[in-house]
This record gives structure tokens, sequence and C-alpha cells, in this order.
């Protein structure tokens, strides 16, 4: 008997370990216990492998790298002096990691400066001076080790100028001069400006000035006068952002003379010979002195410079963005004035860092095999290629070949297996890329067996032999115990042709090789072919029909049918297909598709597959579906004008049904969502059309819709966006008027034009004005495309003063119409009178009305009033004003104080100011109304007629005399109220039948309405009288009697 512990696999989960660790433990504690002992090494023996058996191995693979280290670039300024090179990979085991700077092996145990997060390397109070330079992380576990790409680690700072006192420069007027600036220590790169005199006075780049980004320097082609000053030199770190500034150089004009012209000299020009990589933004500068200020022009020596191309800084600057191979060359700058020209040629060089066409790929392969890797890849200068493995340089050797990018290893062995890596380099950067080569050994195993197989007569079948095993093992077949040789393919497996009952049988296949052999063993069961109807076999629907399809199948008796149905070649499903899709199987053999309400895209070809274990046969139908049209092509914008788009166009599908006509829509931003426009021709089914009628110096896009004989279709893609070719204005501004405004002012207001009708750019108003009875018009330009009013200041002209107006249009192409003259009147200014004749009459204890005459006519008519109240002893400012919201005489103050003193002023306004006010008055407002609310209620019903009284109510001193009561009546539920005023202290109400009513009586004086009684709750109804009475207090019990055969009295608690 083995021991349990020899089916431990050494390649278990760690789990497993722990586990068996666990048993191991336990079972050195039974020692003591013979039976125990026993029983416990039977238990080991039976289940431990069962256990190993259950639980999956976690296959190992070499390191691969999930991120690498990026080139980085670290301020020396940051408050944190740690810097981060991250670097991770996954591979079983987990792999370990290592990192080189510069090609050695960084220690973090016997350098406290660096430590290891994970394969994070950090590097603490890093110095550009030790840590700058190319960093790599060696990720490592069993399998083998990888390297990753370089990363270049760099510093940035900027160090201070140099404080020594700058010399000033004296030149003559008329002089090119350049200022130096010699920046100071940095990396990366720098940013120059200049200062003239003071910050934020910056030196503004034109014609004549030009700082250099690549030299820092600062050259004036022809100095003026007003270049005299100060000048310093500002750089900015483009990383750090930290800026610092030269000392000033004085620039002094000498007084010997000004300075003739002269031909111009180029100071400033790219190198000879510029190197860029593709892809990045490339600036060739050039710039130069001269007397007049030269022009620079470019050119490209071999064709054309590249439309993508831009000039910058009065074209001293040609920036060419996103640079390719196609934009090498030479390029010439030329500097030309009236007194001559020069010019200056350089190289533009274009290179592309390595990129891959084909890489390497895990593989695995047989002792012995022959291992055959390419990798390739594209850039200029071409790339070289070396190979690592394990992260070691590998060299060719006698079994080992590398050419030119292709790795070949001979007769392979277990040594050879490991991680590789190939490279491929230029002088500008390199790329890796990573596989893993095991090499395996094994004995053949079978992963199923036996293996059943049923055919069909008449058929050919193959039973396949494929084990696992490394190296290949030898194959052989035999038939009950005898070899057979039908048909043995160069896979090893075994091809019956033309199968027929006697080749039932068992197969048994073997293989063998070095370390050992096994054997798989095929039961072959030969059956009658399985044959499929599917009806109809074409058909024709129009949208929103249903059709069934029927499939129908003639099979073994002793096989099972299983239908799949298909459209286009895709399994179906029902599910997603909105409820249009449902089987239907009513026998064995037979199973129906049904589709309803039938949509286009239910065209294709159907199919119906019928499956047994022995036989797969596919049966197919086509469905046409006609309808709508489907979009037509791209629409193209062939030709543009101001009013005109001339289009064409792609037909589209006409799913089954002839096209008979196009309709050509339209959008811009202005209008409300796609709109038809008309065309010339009318587009029938023709693929071409000219939309006319349309706005100048509109943004369009275009669309078709196509048509049949069953429906519109879906539109097409929307054209570009094109713009129609600038015209003159053909709108004019419309509701010209005027008025209104400070005195001497005329007023002009119009309605803009809107964007649609501008008709191009430099889009503005012509205000044009004159005086009646004047024969020259004043003309003033609004620019501004938005403006609606325009406002002309003449002290000479009086108020009021009649104008003739008209508002006209123009644009970069020209003037356009004028609007209908209209006739506007120059502001009136403020009121110069006070309104007259102001009275007061108290209302109530906390209203007042206040009338008054307007002022004589003229000049400064008010557009409404403002009146001013305040308490007598108070001052005006404290007060409150209200206004009319018109012309109106009469205004109502409210929310008064009763038994108060007010002064009340009156003044008129309008949009020039306010006028003065009148002198004021006084008024008082009547005393408070009686607090008292009416007690006592007594009321007879009888029937729908209700006799109500109350006792008087008495004023107190402070308040108004009581001159009579309102009685006010409402039916309960609605908001509706019924008022009867009466001098006395009783009344009558005759009531609608059928309704509940709420009575209550308020006193009423000079002063207003006092409180509110109690409320009174009647119920109508006929052949009753009642008698009810309410206390003072409002909600005392209520008693009240019904008169009938006998007189009934109960009391009740009222509301």
């Amino acid at each position: 008997m083995h021991h349990p512990l020899q089916h431990l696999n050494p390649q278990s989960s760690v789990t497993n370990l722990d586990y068996t660790h666990n048993l191991s433990l336990y079972y050195l504690r039974c020692q003591s216990n013979a039976f125990l002992n026993k029983l416990f090494s039977i238990l080991l023996t039976l289940f431990l492998p069962l256990f190993f058996h259950l639980t999956p191995e976690i296959e190992e693979f070499g390191p691969v790298f999930l991120q690498e280290p990026d080139d980085a670039i670290f301020s020396l300024d940051s408050d944190d002096k740690k810097v981060i090179m991250n670097c991770e990979a996954r591979g079983n085991p987990v792999p370990t990691y290592s990192w080189l700077i510069n090609g050695t092996i960084v220690d973090p145990g016997g350098d406290f400066r660096y430590s290891l997060i994970d394969g994070n390397l950090i590097i603490h109070n890093a110095s550009e001076a030790i840590d700058n330079g190319r960093y790599q992380c060696r990720a490592e576990n069993s399998i083998g080790s990888v390297l990753s790409r370089d990363a270049l680690l760099q510093f940035a700072y900027l160090g201070a100028f140099s404080g020594r006192t700058r010399g000033a420069v004296s030149v003559r007027e008329g002089q090119g001069v350049v200022l130096m600036c010699a920046p100071p220590p940095h990396s990366p790169e720098i940013i120059y400006s200049w200062v003239f005199n003071e910050l934020p006075s910056f030196v503004a780049e034109d014609s004549r000035r030009f700082i250099s980004q690549e030299t820092g320097h600062l050259y004036i082609s022809k100095v003026q006068p007003s270049d005299v000053g100060s000048y310093v030199c500002q750089v900015k770190n483009t990383v750090t952002n930290a800026r610092v500034l030269s000392p000033p150089t004085p620039l002094t004009l000498k007084t010997d003379g000004v300075m003739g012209e002269y031909e111009p000299k180029i100071e400033a020009h790219f190198p000879q010979t510029v190197l860029a990589a593709k892809g990045i933004t490339v600036r060739l500068e050039c710039f130069a002195l001269g007397n007049p200020v030269p022009t620079i022009t470019w050119r490209k020596m071999s064709g054309n410079i590249p439309k993508k191309a831009r000039l910058r800084k009065s074209q001293a600057v040609l920036e060419i963005p996103n640079i390719q191979l196609e934009d090498s060359g030479s390029y010439e700058c030329k500097a030309e004035n009236t007194r001559g020209g020069t010019a200056f040629r350089g190289h533009l060089q274009v290179y592309t860092l390595p990129q891959w066409i084909s890489m390497i790929n895990d593989t695995q392969l047989d002792s012995g095999e022959q291992l055959r890797w390419e990798c390739r890849a594209t850039g200029k200068p071409r790339p070289t290629y070396r190979w690592l493995r394990n992260g070691e340089p590998l060299n060719s050797q006698s079994r080992v070949e590398m050419v030119n990018g292709e790795l070949i290893i001979h007769r392979l062995q277990q040594t050879d297996s490991g991680m590789y890596q190939c490279i491929a380099e230029n002088k500008y950067g390199a790329i890796y890329s990573s596989a893993e080569l095991k090499i395996l050994a094994s004995a053949p195993m079978f992963s199923t067996n036996p293996v059943r197989l049923i055919a069909t007569v008449g058929k050919d079948v193959s039973l396949e032999c494929r084990p696992r095993a490394s190296p290949k093992p030898r194959i052989s077949w035999r038939k009950s115990d005898r070899r057979v040789q039908i048909m043995l393919l160069r896979n090893n497996t075994l091809r019956i042709i033309n199968s027929s009952r006697s080749d039932e049988g068992s197969y048994v296949c073997r293989a063998e090789n070095q370390f050992g052999s096994a054997e798989l063993t095929t039961m072959l069961l030969v059956k009658e072919p399985m044959r499929v109807e599917l009806n109809p076999v074409r058909v024709e629907v129009t949208v929103g029909e249903s059709v069934v399809l029927s499939c129908k199948v003639t099979h073994d008796p002793s096989l099972d049918v299983s239908f799949l149905w298909l459209l286009n070649n895709q399994p179906l499903n029902t599910q997603q297909e909105g409820g249009h899709f449902e089987y239907i199987q009513t026998q064995s053999s037979t199973a129906d598709l049904m589709i309803r309400s039938i949509l286009l895209k239910h065209a294709g070809k159907y199919g119906c597959r019928a499956q047994t274990s022995a036989d797969s046969v596919l049966a197919e139908a086509e469905l046409l579906v006609r309808g709508p049209p489907g979009p037509p092509g791209v629409v193209i914008v062939e030709e543009i004008t101001d009013t005109t788009a001339t289009l064409s166009w792609s037909h589209g599908v006409d799913n089954h049904s002839p096209i008979t006509t196009y309709n050509v829509q339209a959008r811009s931003p202005v209008s409300l969502g796609w709109q038809t426009v008309k065309t010339e021709p009318v587009t029938g089914n023709m693929e071409s059309a000219m939309a006319v009628e349309l706005n100048p110096w509109v943004e369009y896009e275009f669309r078709v819709v196509a048509m049949n004989g069953i429906g519109t279709g879906d539109p097409s893609t929307p054209s570009r966006a094109v713009r129609t070719k600038e015209a003159v204005p053909s709108v004019a501004p419309a509701n010209v008027r005027g008025g209104n405004g400070r005195r001497h002012e005329l007023v002009i207001s119009w309605e803009p034009i809107s964007e649609e009708f501008q008709n191009g750019e430099g889009f503005g108003y012509i205000v044009a004005f004159r005086a009646n009875g004047t024969r020259g018009w004043k003309e003033k330009m609004v620019t501004s495309a938005d403006s609606t009013t325009y406002k002309y200041r003449d002290e000479t002209f009086p108020p009021l003063t009649p104008f003739e107006v008209r508002v006209g249009v123009y644009n970069n192409k020209g003037d356009g119409p004028f609007s209908e003259v209209v006739t506007v009147f120059s502001a009136e200014g403020e009121p110069r009178e006070p309104p007259s004749e102001v009275q007061a009459f108290a209302i109530s204890s906390s209203e007042i009305k206040v009338i008054w005459k307007p002022p004589n006519p003229g000049p400064g008519r008010p557009q409404a009033y403002e009146v001013s109240f305040w308490k007598d002893m108070e001052q005006e400012e404290t007060g409150k004003k209200k206004r009319t919201t018109g012309n109106e005489t009469t205004l109502l103050l409210t929310g008064l104080e009763g038994n108060t003193q007010y002064l009340i002023s009156v003044k008129g306004f309008n949009s020039a100011g306010q006028g003065p006010a009148s002198s004021p008055i006084k008024i008082s407002t009547k005393k408070n109304a009686p607090s008292l609310p009416p007690g006592n209620l007594m009321w007879i019903q009888e029937g729908n007629n209700v006799s109500l009284s109350w006792d008087p109510v008495k004023a107190r001193d402070n308040e108004s005399e009581v001159i009579g009561y309102k009685v006010i009546l409402r039916q309960e539920g609605r908001g509706h109220s019924q008022v009867m005023r009466t001098p006395n202290s009783a009344v009558v109400l005759t009531l609608p039948e059928g309704g509940t009513y709420i009575i209550e009586v308020r006193a009423v004086s000079e002063g207003g309405e006092g409180a509110a009684s109690a409320q009174v709750r009647v119920l109508t109804s006929s052949g009753k009288r009642w008698l009810g009475s309410h206390s003072l207090g409002g909600f005392s019990d209520l008693r009240m009697c019904a008169y009938g055969n006998r007189l009934d009295c109960f009391h009740i608690i009222p509301l």
C-alpha cells in the first residue's frame, strides 16, 4: 500500500497543503492508540487522493506586465521629495520585482532612499545628480523573468538669472536690434516673454517685434522712439510654472541721426536640420531685421506646404501640427523689403518610433521540435532586433538562430522553457514583445472514454483520435481485435466513406510514446438518414401582414428530433422580437413558425434545422417583405450659391415596391427642425435636385426622404453642413418707432433682423433721420446686429421736434433696403409744472382718496403720477410713495392708520424724469370702526322666511358712530355671498328652499365695518316654525322649538 502522502501533488494549491499539514499533525497525535492509528491510515488512503482530484489545479504561467513604468518629470520644488515609478505584473506563482537604473540593479536593502511596495519603486529624497536616468522593472517567478520598457526620469527646475547689471543698448532710430535673454539653468523647456518698463506691460509681438522661443532673444526689426525703455526677460518653466526675471536691459536712441533704409538680414531662424517625431507639432522660426520692416514668406522646396500648416506671429513662425513622414523636406523662409531680400533654407526630417506589425505569442511545443518565432516592426530609421531569455541577452548558438527579427531554436530541450522577449529599436526608442515558451513531456491520455457515435447511411464518418501527449504519440486503429485500414487521415482521424449498417461496431485507437500508452474505444451506430420539408419555399408579404412557415420531418423513430429556427443563418430568439414570432409544435415530427405583424427587418432567409443524435438537416425558405423605402444614400452638396444648393444622393433600397418620389428637406440653426424645401426640378424619382429660395449666408443641412406606393421611408443621413454664399441684405427692419428719452434726445428703435436674414458677415444698421422740412439726411452706422435702439442728442432742437426717420441694413456685400419713413418726435423733457387742484377725501379709517388735475398742456407731459404721503409731525423722506399705472388723476391710498392726520403731495413723471411736486395738503382718516360685534342675535324661521334681530352696537369714544348694519348671507359650500344693508337692528330674510345658510351681521360706520357677529346656521324646509337665539358670547346653548300638532322644544350646540 502507498503511503497517503505520496499522493500529494507538488503543484497543488496552498489550501490543499495546509489541509494535508493539519491531517498529518492529527495523524501524529494518534500514535499512542494503535487502533486509531490503523483507522486513520485507511481513511487517509481512501479520501486524501479524492480530495486532491476534486480540487482544480491553477495553471502556472510566467510574468505578464499589467503596468510598465512611464517617462516622468519630477519637480525639485515639490514639497514631497518622493518619486514613484509604477510596475505591476500578473503571473502564477505571483511575480517578484527588482529594478535597474541605467542598467545597474537597485538594492533597496543597501540604500535607505529606495523602497519597494508591490512592484512600485519609491525613491525618497530624490536627487537629480543621482536619480536622473533610465529605469527598468524586472518581474520574475519560477517560470522566468521579463524586463519592462525603459522609462526616463528627469527633474524639473529653474535657476535664477545672474544678478550682474546689464549694459544699456543704444541704437539709431530705424536701426534693428537684438536684446539677449541669456536664460538661467533649467529643465525641461521654458517659455520666454519680455516685460517693457514694468509688469504687467509685456512686449506685444507683431511684424516689427519677435520673441524667439528657441533663443529667448527679443528682435526689433526697426527701432522707433516708442521702443525706448527698460526690457526684462521673463522665463517660465513649463512643468513647475515657476517664473524668474532677468536684470533690466535699457534701450536708448542715439542722437547722431536716423538710420536710413537697408535690406533685410535674417537674425532668427530654424536649424539647418530639424529632427521631429511623427505626430508632434513642429514650429519653424524666421525673423529679419530691416528698414522698412521686412515681410516674411515661406515655401517648401519640393511640393506644397501642408494645408494643415498655420502661420503665426506675423508669419515669423510656420507651425505644422501632427507632423507626418510626407511633411519631410526642405523649407525656405524669405525676408523682403523695398531694399532687397534674403532667404534661409533648412531640412525637416521626420522620424518614427518603432511600432509592431507582428508580435510573438505564448507557445507550447514538444521536446525535440523546432521553435520559429518572428517579430516585425516599422519605424524610421528601420528598427533592429535583439532577443532576451528570462531578462538576459540571447546569443546565437549551435541550436539558436537569430536573423532580422526571426528566432529559430532547433531540437528543443526542457532547459529552453522560459520567458522570451523580442526588442525592436532604433535611435529614438524601443518596444518589447513578450511570450512564454513551454516544453511539454507527458504520456498519452484521452479526456473522454469510451465514445458513442451515431451516423446515417451513405454519409462519411470521422472517428477522431486526439490524445494529449508530448511528444506526439504513434497511433494505430483496430476493430474487434483486427487492425483496420479504411482511411487514416494525417491527424490520425479514421475516415469511413459512404457508411452502411455493416460498419457498426467498436473501434479502438491506441496511442504510444516513450512515456506510456492509452486506448480510446468508439462505438459506432449507423441509422437511416432524415428528410426535412419547409413550406412555403418562397413567400411575399406586405408590412403588417402575418405568415406561417411549416417544417415537417421524416426520421428514424428510435431517435428524438429537435428543431431550431434560423433567420439569415442566425438562431432566432423569439423572446427578443417583441412577440412577432411564435413556435407551434403540434406533433413530434412537425414544427410551425408563426410571424405576426411583419416588419421590414423580418425579411430574409428562414431555416428550419432538424437535429437528432445522428444527423442534422437544414431546409430553407425565403420571405420577401414589401414596405416603405429605406433611407437614401448620403446627400452630397455639389454646388452652393446665395439662394440655391445643387444636391445629389444615391438610391436606397425600395423594399420591393418602386420608389415614386423624393422629398428634399433642410434645417438651419434658426429653423424649427426639418422643413421641406422648394426644388427645381420637382424631384419625382430622380436622384438629384436644386433646392431654391434659400436664405443667403445661412448654414444648412440637407436630407432626402423617399416614398413608394406603400408609404414614406426613413430620411437619409444629413449632408455636411454648408453655408450659402453672402448677398446684400434684402429685408428692412420692421416696426420703426421712437420717442421718450431725455431732454434734447431723439430715440429711434426697431425690431432687429434675425441672423437668418442678415445675408452675410459685417451686418449692421444705417439709421437715417432729418427734421421735418429739411432736405439733407443724417446717417449713423450701428455696427451691432443685435442693436434695437439708437439715441441722437442735440442741444439745439426743442422738445417734441418731429423727425422723419428710416432704418436701413448693410453687410460686407453692400447696403440693403431702408424701412418706410416714419415720424418720430424728440423727447419732450420731464414735466415742468406740478399737478393742480389736489384734493383728498377720507373714505374710512384706513383709506384716503386723492384727486388732482394734470398740469397745463405743453412739453413734458406726465406719463404717470407719484403720490407721496406721510404722517403729520414726520419728515417727508420717512413717508411712503405710490404710483399710478398710467396718467390717471385719482388714486386710493390704503393701509393707513385710523384717526391720523396725513400730508399728501403729487408729482408727475415720464421717461425723462420727475417733475415738481404739488404743495402738501392735510387730511385726517376717520375714526376706527366699532370693535364690538352685534350681540344677542334672535331669529324666527317660518318656512323660508327668517326674521332676524340683534342688540344695537354702541361705539366707544375713539370709534366712529354706527350708521347702520350689513347682513351677510352665504349658502354653505359656496363662496358667493349676498349682502343686505339696514339702518335698523332687525331684518327679514327670504331664503330659497333646500339648503343650509350661514348668516352674520356687522356694524357699519364712517370708519368702516366693525367686527362680525356670531354665525347663524339655518336649514330651510317647509311646514315648520323655528325659534332661535344667540347669547352675546355667540356660542351659548341654542333653544329651538318646532310647531306642529304640539310644541316640541330641545337644546342643541350651535356652530
